[in-house]
């Protein structure tokens, strides 16, 4: 585990983790028929279990495309809180066959409590947070010195959303994308948006990655979900091309969360920490959304 840690810096490339679309075992070929009965060959993501163990013993079992299987365990245990940010971990194994995952730690856990504390939110594919998250906002500050520059988020915006990616190609699955300033560095995939988000927290976890500078980009909902996770990671600034709900903008305005959302081509809504913002752009050299770069399936996946 140690071994891949390195130290924060600011020599991450763009795009240093990007989606795989053409990887067979993310998405297959199905045949059916359109509105016209004619037949048609589409593209469909793949889905498949991965049942999750801390230290033998069982927490979860996620649903999945598949990739990076580690990421996704470290980060959903970072994010419930059963792993904290000193812990060291001894070993991640997994058992592609059997659809298993099992981490290890040096310090003996306490979840079983935790357990007993699910709440169900609104994350698809069954997300849940535990009821202790809500209690930690209070105790987290985040940076104050953090900026979200219009240009930036108009340039990450296009880069985002003409990278190639199983959403441009199958649709029905969520990104989620860390970045700083105007540049995209690790962009993760999945059919659920909090599936994503665990596995940024987990490349963040295993690479020393600092948060305080970093903006983090979603195409799902601003849900009270997607701001509490957000501000687990201590990222200060959450941007979505999709639309709010009313606790995740109070909880963002808890916290000090920088929340913009609806961003699509020049336009935006930040309805809490705008003191961030910094316009700097000149709107009428902003490029509007192309209909060669809108999400193949954005008309019929809800936000």
């Amino acid at each position: 585990m140690t071994s891949d840690v390195r130290p924060e810096d600011s020599t991450l490339k763009e795009f240093e983790v990007r989606p795989t679309p053409d990887d067979p075992r993310l998405s297959k070929s199905v045949a059916g028929i359109d509105q016209e009965g004619r037949p048609v060959i589409t593209d469909v993501v793949t889905e498949r279990p991965l049942t999750l163990f801390l230290n033998g013993r069982e927490i979860v079992t996620m649903m999945t495309i598949g990739d990076h299987p580690d990421l996704l365990a470290i980060g959903y245990l970072l994010n419930q809180g059963m792993l904290k940010s000193d812990d060291v971990i001894t070993g991640v194994d997994h058992a592609e066959d059997i659809e298993t995952i099992v981490v290890r730690t040096e310090r003996q856990t306490d979840y079983e409590d935790k357990l007993k504390k699910k709440v169900q939110t609104s994350g698809c594919a069954q997300g849940t947070v535990f009821g202790d998250l809500m209690e930690e906002l209070d105790g987290i500050t985040l940076s104050e010195t953090a900026k979200l520059k219009t240009s930036w988020l108009y340039a990450l915006t296009k880069k985002i959303n003409t990278e190639p990616s199983l959403y441009l190609k199958a649709g029905a699955i969520h990104g989620c994308v860390l970045c700083q300033d105007d540049r995209p560095l690790v962009y993760m995939e999945d059919v659920g948006r909090h599936n994503a988000i665990d596995k940024i927290a987990g490349y963040m976890f295993r690479h020393a990655i600092l948060p305080d500078d970093k903006i983090f980009y979603t195409t799902g909902r601003l849900t009270s979900e997607m701001v509490i996770k957000c501000v687990k990671m201590r990222i200060p600034i959450l941007v979505s091309r999709s639309g709010f709900t009313a606790w995740g903008v109070e909880l963002a305005n808890k916290a000090g969360l920088t929340l913009v959302g609806r961003a699509r081509g020049k336009r935006f809504v930040c309805l809490a920490g705008s003191e961030r913002l910094e316009f700097d752009a000149n709107l009428a050299t902003v490029e509007v959304d192309s209909p060669k770069s809108a999400r193949k399936g954005s008309m019929a996946d809800a936000d």
